[in-house]
């Protein structure tokens, strides 16, 4: 794709983010992109934002699990950034109309970095040890393509699909307990809706931050110190509608807790 395009792709991105509406996939009406192209996208989406005042404030990775990349039709990872403009309270209420246009819920363990990690080369070990604290977090995922109809290249030029994310309450040394052996259960609107374990992201929470710094660092985007990183759902995602109330408990570590109306 031409940086015309790319820009232009870019622009009705931020236009759908902006009035809250849906556009037909890109994957259908652009054959030739590719993921660099996306990537590419994903860049110029970000400084739109920026723009009118966003703040980068961390990283995130997504379709990490076999469930949810089925779920997708996607075939790998895919990752974006979060921006100050993203994160919602815990225990909130929020509203979806005129914020999110098709939003599912998805229970993750997120990562808030005490050093830089900047791959290639960076291995799952390195993750923990730069890592300051693990952190329960639901990520509302909010795809601005039609009815969800993505692959691969619509997903990473939509900033990984991310509508808001929020962080819970109680943390604990990536240390503590092995990660690939947490458990997560969620529950909706005050009944049992899920269950999962770490090792649902990519065997190992770690080694789904390694692949999204090792993979970031082929652009020289590293992960930085103070940033919180998202290393993907444990559980199947969940539609969320007005009136609906999720909550999630990551066994041994803490609670996170949306509202929306």
């Amino acid at each position: 794709m031409n940086l015309q395009t790319i820009n232009d792709v870019a622009s009705e991105l931020f236009d759908a983010l902006k009035q809250q509406k849906i556009i037909q996939p890109l994957t259908d009406r652009y054959l030739e992109i590719d993921i660099n192209d996306a990537y590419q996208i994903s860049r110029q989406f970000l400084s739109l934002r920026e723009a009118v005042g966003e703040k980068v404030v961390g990283k995130k990775i997504g379709v990490t699990s076999s469930v949810v990349q089925e779920m997708l039709g996607v075939d790998q990872p895919d990752f974006g950034f979060l921006t100050d403009a993203m994160r919602v309270q815990n225990r909130s209420t929020f509203s979806i109309e005129g914020s999110l246009i098709q939003p599912r819920a998805e229970a993750e363990i997120a990562f808030f970095l005490k050093e830089d990690l900047f791959g290639p080369g960076v291995s799952k070990e390195d993750v923990i040890a730069a890592t300051d604290k693990i952190l329960p977090c639901f990520e509302i995922v909010d795809s601005r393509i039609e009815n969800w109809n993505i692959k691969i290249q619509d997903t990473v030029a939509d900033n990984a699909s991310c509508g808001i994310f929020i962080l819970g309450e109680g943390h604990c040394s990536p240390k503590k307990f092995a990660m690939e052996e947490l458990s997560v259960e969620v529950t909706k609107n005050g009944e049992f809706l899920s269950a999962g374990q770490g090792s649902a992201v990519q065997g190992h929470p770690a080694q789904a931050v390694a692949w999204l710094a090792n993979t970031l660092g082929e652009y020289d985007i590293p992960l930085l110190k103070g940033e919180v990183i998202l290393s993907g759902s444990l559980v199947p995602l969940e539609p969320a509608k007005a009136g609906d109330k999720f909550s999630m408990e990551l066994k041994g570590v803490g609670t996170c807790e949306i509202n929306f109306i």
